[in-house]
């Protein structure tokens, strides 16, 4: 074109082409060349002046238009679960354009305050103007920092809490918020490096002393992000829920359905009954009741509850909290299952034979009154002959027939031989100030794998029941091992003289041979850590990929719906199934499905690493005063910058930084989990016994820092240029012979 555009042709071209917008863009459209794009330039400048376009970057955009691939920020979902997008940077006159998010199957899960970019399709529907479908996913909402806050000169700034973070992040006098010196603070990053080469950020909440012993689990809480309040929706629907009739349901009111929990919980919403079948066909056999709080009757489809109880996925523990999926009216009145009240349930009557093979189940939405709620503990007790004054009419009717059925159960796992990791469980004892008190082993009895099988048999239950009748549900599926992480695992079994096979198909089985040659020696929890690290993440889908680790075909998580969304799906999928009543699956819940999973899977990880991160602060703090102590641990893991020590009192984990270790350079091997002196040739590797010295312990972060005094009973001398400045040549690590177990081990 010899002559340049008009204005009017500009922005129709603009219009018709919102891709094409980049002043280059523009002239190869009109063939405008040389001298020429000064005067293109021109127009748009006034163009740009006239408010009829925007300049983005290098291109021109129709400000009241969006582009087919653009740039939004992911909204909150409304009462239906539909997410919605917003423009990131929105600058036309008109009304900022709604636009529905359509998830494709492989779309990960996204989270108000996301930055995806997108492809976007106008439609003409009343209440939005286009439908979003995700190209990739920019970030995960504005970058947040919990820290503490430094008053300076020229403003502040952040020390991040994070055990991993290298980085300060600074503060302008005006985004400070009235942060006082000292103060735990939450702030949003604001820009990039300003100066200092540092990220420029504003100080978005006050949590208040750091070093209070009530913070730490407020840190994870606000670090991880988890919703500590309910909307008030939610908490108005929970607090207008009204306590069940018998109705339609079944009458289980007479059943002696017993809750056996831990001694401080917090919610109960498992009971279990067994009794000796009847049936002349089924000598030996037994029948199983285990009955489940029915949160589906109070978390309805679509309603507020619902929406957060999906957005949390999981309720979260702490040693001096919970944040609950629900709130306390149903979690821990109307849906938990206490004594001698009146609860709505959904049960399953299941028939096993004398060896624990189940012969046949069913289903019933019902109501039901405990006779009592017990703790591990005097259950326990009662059954080895100490019954106290609750336990004691319980014995006989209840108590004794439930471990018979137990005992049949257990017959049939040892047939099926699911991976036996039995894991020491520790426990933080906290004072009423929120102090560390004490670090103890949680005592593993016969009550708590008796109530695990029972879970175990019921959730087996709901899948084959929900595959039977062709209904959705979420699986909870764990896949085989990584070829990888298992041969990992096969050389730390070979350094400390055990062997896995090696070219067969792998079975739980095998991983079983290997932790019971490890049981009872010094290294029977070193080879069950170096078996679960190898294991993958279990989580939840819609497709039935099996169990590896409790070696079953199919499974699904149904007994603890207050505190887990996938077990709410799987009680909506039996009421469908049954036809129990209209607040079973919705159409968003199938149409969802995939993406459910996906969120839930998150939170739950999400969870678990907010609950270690609190545990590791709890245990820096109670170790503060304990800086020059000497304690024996095990080398938990190896990495280039040092290695990890997990401390035999406590089990606490701490950092042996590899430039404690001497003057020499230490070459790292991943495979073989080991770190080799280049001129001693001393080998640290998985497995060791060590003694370290505590040097630093850091509450805010949960950081220990250690120093490695001996080695296998071999003390450390340092190696070059070491800080004691003394040469010597310890002894290579060599290969074990097994070890022998204790006496008094099976």
């Amino acid at each position: 074109m010899s002559q340049l555009p008009t204005k009017t042709d500009i922005l129709q071209w603009i219009s018709d082409n919102p891709a094409l917008t980049s002043k280059r863009d523009i002239a190869k459209a009109f063939g405008v060349k040389g001298a020429a794009r000064i005067d293109l330039k021109r127009l748009l400048k006034e163009l740009e002046g006239e408010g009829h376009l925007a300049k983005r970057k290098r291109s021109y955009d129709d400000p009241n238009r969006l582009p087919p691939v653009s740039v939004l920020k992911v909204g909150e979902a409304d009462r239906d679960g539909d997410l919605f997008l917003a423009p990131h940077d929105w600058q036309g006159d008109a009304p900022e354009p709604r636009i529905l998010y359509v998830s494709g199957k492989d779309d990960p899960a996204l989270a108000p305050g996301d930055r995806v970019l997108a492809r976007l399709t106008e439609v003409a529907e009343e209440d939005h103007s286009h439908e979003g479908r995700l190209i990739r996913r920019l970030s995960t909402g504005p970058r947040r920092v919990l820290g503490v806050y430094r008053t300076g000169a020229e403003g502040g700034r952040i020390v991040p809490i994070d055990k991993g973070a290298d980085r300060e992040w600074t503060i302008d006098p005006h985004d400070a918020g009235g942060a006082r010196d000292g103060e735990l603070v939450e702030a949003e990053q604001t820009g990039p490096k300003g100066r200092m080469g540092l990220p420029r950020a504003r100080v978005v909440a006050r949590l208040g002393d750091p070093g209070a012993a009530k913070a730490v689990s407020l840190i994870a809480i606000h670090q991880h992000g988890l919703r500590d309040e309910f909307p008030d929706a939610a908490i108005l629907e929970a607090e207008r829920a009204e306590a069940p009739t018998l109705g339609g349901r079944t009458d289980l009111r007479d059943l002696p359905l017993l809750t056996i929990d831990p001694s401080d919980a917090r919610d109960h919403d498992d009971a279990v009954y067994a009794h000796p079948d009847d049936d002349p066909k089924n000598p030996g056999g037994h029948v199983l009741w285990v009955a489940i709080a029915d949160v589906a009757a109070y978390v309805t489809p679509g309603s507020a509850l619902d929406r957060e109880a999906r957005e949390r996925g999981n309720s979260t523990y702490f040693p001096d909290r919970v944040v609950p999926m629900l709130p306390d009216a149903l979690s821990g009145d109307l849906c938990s299952l206490h004594e001698g009240v009146e609860r709505a349930c959904i049960a399953v009557r299941m028939v096993i034979d004398a060896q624990g093979a189940k012969r046949g189940q069913e289903f019933f939405r019902g109501l039901m009154r405990s006779p009592a709620s017990l703790h591990y503990g005097e259950v326990q007790a009662a059954i080895d002959d100490a019954p106290s004054e609750r336990t004691a009419p319980l014995l006989e009717p209840v108590l004794r027939p439930l471990y018979a059925a137990y005992d049949a159960l257990r017959a049939a796992r040892a047939r099926r031989e699911p991976l036996d990791l039995d894991l020491p469980e520790r426990r933080i004892e906290l004072s009423e100030a929120g102090e560390v008190t004490s670090v103890a082993f949680r005592e593993r009895l016969d009550a708590h794998r008796l109530i695990e099988e029972f879970m175990i048999a019921a959730n087996v239950a709901a899948a084959e029941e929900l595959e039977r009748q062709r209904i959705p549900l979420l699986y909870r599926v764990h896949e085989e091992p990584d070829a990888d992480k298992i041969e990992a695992l096969r050389e730390t079994a070979k350094a400390s003289g055990f062997s896995l096979p090696k070219g067969q198909v792998l079975r739980t089985a095998m991983l079983n041979r290997l932790l019971h040659d490890a049981s009872g020696t010094d290294l029977s929890e070193l080879i069950s850590m170096s078996t679960l690290r190898a294991m993958t993440q279990a989580y939840y889908a819609p497709a039935n990929l099996g169990h590896f680790g409790l070696a079953l075909r199919a499974y699904g998580h149904f007994t603890s719906p207050i505190r887990r969304y996938a077990d709410l799906v799987v009680h909506r999928a039996l009421i469908t199934a049954h036809g129990w009543g209209d607040d079973g699956l919705s159409e968003f819940d199938v149409e969802h499905l995939e993406a459910t999973a996906k969120a839930i899977s998150e939170a739950e990880r999400r969870s678990m690493i907010a609950e270690r991160d609190t545990n590791d602060r709890y245990l820096a703090a109670f170790l503060a005063d304990k800086v020059g102590a000497e304690f024996a641990g095990r080398i938990s893991g190896v990495q280039a910058f040092g290695v990890f020590v997990k401390l035999d009192e406590t089990g606490a984990d701490g950092l042996v930084p590899v430039r404690s270790l001497g003057g020499e350079y230490f070459r790292y091997d991943r495979d073989a989990q080991v770190l080799t002196g280049t001129e001693s040739g001393t080998e640290i590797g998985l497995g060791q016994r060590v003694t370290v010295r505590l040097a630093e312990a850091v509450p805010v972060t949960g950081g220990l820092v250690l120093e490695l005094l001996s080695v296998e009973g071999e003390a450390r001398r340092a190696t070059g240029r070491g800080r004691s400045g003394k040469t010597g040549r310890p002894k290579k690590r060599k290969l074990r012979k097994a070890p022998s177990k204790r006496r008094g081990r099976g």
